[in-house]
């Protein structure tokens, strides 16, 4: 029961998809991280960056596509969202940019790096229950039946994707060893006709020769 607890637990925190992190980027430098969200998914961001005056961060989310789902010249602080139409790998772009004419190793300690905090949610912990015990006047046991009720939904969803997944991969295996059994026999009846030609064509040109009867 302890084992079905802490995978229950384990899976939710899975489910809930909270992703965040911090870093320092150093001036005229790219960095971009990459997140792997199902379809119809909605996706949310904050961010919150280092303001140094002449030294503009450029914040970019796409797909693998090339479509541009967020792009934010100046990014200092904010937050983006989108729904996602497929399943696909984000990339969530970070670059500091220097201005023309400004030598790298001329920077002073404060501006040769930014502090970079991104914060990614998706999935569950995109919804504001707050925000609906308040429109809907719920007490917080029923805020909490609606959020697991999301959460079940969720999980079951997972569960039907990996399912997906599975017969994919498996019908994909079947495909290619089907394939590979295939392309044995071919090559066996290949090399057994060669062979047998082999034979025949030494036996003609060793009678030719009168080597043997």
């Amino acid at each position: 029961m302890q084992i079905s607890s802490s995978f229950v637990i384990l899976w939710i925190s899975l489910i809930n998809s909270i992703y965040c992190i911090s870093f320092h980027l150093p001036i005229s430098t790219k960095k971009c991280l990459k997140e792997e969200i199902h379809k119809d998914t909605i996706v949310t961001g904050d961010y919150d960056i280092t303001s140094v005056p002449g030294f503009p961060t450029h914040l970019q989310v796409k797909d693998t596509k090339g479509h541009i789902l967020y792009n934010k010249e100046d990014a200092v602080k904010g937050n983006f969202a989108f729904t996602t139409e497929e399943y696909d790998i984000f990339d969530i772009c970070v670059e500091t940019k220097l201005p023309h004419g400004q030598q790298k190793h001329h920077l002073s300690g404060s501006q040769a790096s930014k502090e970079v905090n991104i914060k990614i949610k998706h999935g569950v912990e995109t919804k504001d229950y707050d925000a609906l015990a308040k429109a809907n006047k719920l007490k917080p046991l029923e805020v909490e039946l609606n959020r697991l009720e999301d959460l079940s939904s969720a999980i079951v969803s997972d569960f039907a994707y990996m399912k997906e997944r599975e017969e994919e991969m498996r019908n994909t295996n079947e495909s290619t060893n089907n394939k590979v059994l295939y392309f044995s026999i071919f090559s066996m009846i290949c090399l057994m006709s060669l062979a047998v030609w082999q034979v025949l064509y030494l036996r003609r040109y060793f009678k030719a020769k009168k080597l043997i009867d």
